[in-house]
């Protein structure tokens, strides 16, 4: 085993370890036993961007003060696939990520709701009353300074604070979080993906985006023109605009560089939408394994071209401009930020 490869994986292996340390409730129906002095925020997080981070942060800080135990209360699946199917955006994170990412803020408790239509007809005094009084006994409720909650969205934060009133909790708005002037948002972290700005992801983050995915059969033109591709099945919504990026790739605990084209294969004329990633120095048979990709630069947009001669030559150049991009992004501190 090489160096850099032990040194990687010593590394992955202890974020592995730390995982799931926190507790993770699944449905509030599931909820045994009151924590002591409970200090919850409510949300999707979608993205488990900066601003849900500060907002973590403050929980956790404020629950040691207090010597109680901190809490987020979350939804599986997205509450907008349950009461407006069609204006579902396009999800950042799968549910394991979003649960390792939370976690890193050191969390105690996750509860997840199962959000069904039942959940989402409940009256927010309801929901007050019953679950964040009732069965969680909280203390203090931190929520992000646009929160909305209960059928129709009525709960307003003018509401909850009415609610913390009659229910004994007190209610901490946390103000927007700004970037360049823009509140950091899970929609502009959509929009800005979908750009192919991951650059500017990355700040909105705090991390590299990234997605996890499975290694399927491909069209396999990258063998014959000397670049073989992990060609990636994965159930992100979210994927980056075409064109061609600059990656690390997370293999078995190790980190590879190499460069990935997301598009529709124009020069070989594909109709459907590919993630297929060039591993540099990389000869291991990963078929029917998951990886995960991270983005780190936006390198050109995908072309059609003449050939696959002029393509294999366009390619060349391609790997030599992402070599010099990826010297710079150190793989511990990857891993650190990214697991």
């Amino acid at each position: 085993m090489t160096k850099n490869k032990c040194k990687n994986l010593c590394v992955s292996e202890l974020l592995w370890f730390i995982i799931f340390i926190m507790k993770v409730i699944r449905g509030s129906q599931n909820i045994r036993d009151k924590a002591r002095n409970p200090i919850l925020t409510l949300g999707n997080f979608d993205g488990v961007h900066l601003g849900h981070r500060e907002i973590f942060r403050r929980v956790v800080e404020r629950a040691k003060e207090i010597g109680g135990t901190s809490i987020v209360y979350t939804f599986e699946p997205h509450p907008l696939r349950i009461v407006a199917p069609s204006r579902t955006p396009p999800l950042l994170t799968t549910f394991r990520k979003k649960m390792q990412l939370i976690e890193k803020s050191a969390i105690d408790i996750v509860v997840c709701a199962d959000f069904t239509k039942r959940f989402a007809d409940q009256h927010p005094r309801d929901f007050a009353r019953d679950t964040l009084s009732g069965k969680i006994g909280v203390k203090e409720v931190f929520v992000g300074y646009d929160y909305t909650f209960g059928k129709g969205r009525e709960g307003t934060i003018d509401y909850l604070n009415k609610m913390g009133e009659e229910f004994g909790f007190k209610v901490t708005v946390i103000d927007a979080l700004t970037i360049n002037g823009e509140i950091v948002s899970s929609t502009l972290l959509r929009d800005t993906i979908e750009d192919g700005k991951v650059e500017k992801a990355k700040g909105l983050l705090g991390r590299y985006y990234s997605i996890e995915g499975r290694v399927v059969d491909g069209f396999k033109k990258g063998s014959v023109i000397g670049f073989p591709t992990a060609n990636i099945d994965t159930s992100y919504d979210l994927i980056p605009h075409t064109g061609v990026y600059a990656v690390k790739t997370l293999v078995d605990g190790e980190i590879f560089n190499g460069v990935a084209n997301v598009g529709f294969n124009p020069t070989f004329h594909r109709d459907r939408l590919s993630v297929e990633v060039h591993i540099f120095n990389f000869s291991s048979d990963i078929y029917g394994r998951e990886i995960e990709v991270f983005f780190i630069k936006r390198v050109r947009d995908e072309v059609e071209f003449g050939s696959a001669d002029e393509l294999r030559i366009q390619i060349e150049k391609d790997v030599d401009s992402v070599k010099g991009i990826l010297k710079a992004v150190s793989n511990e501190q990857l891993l650190i930020n990214n697991s």
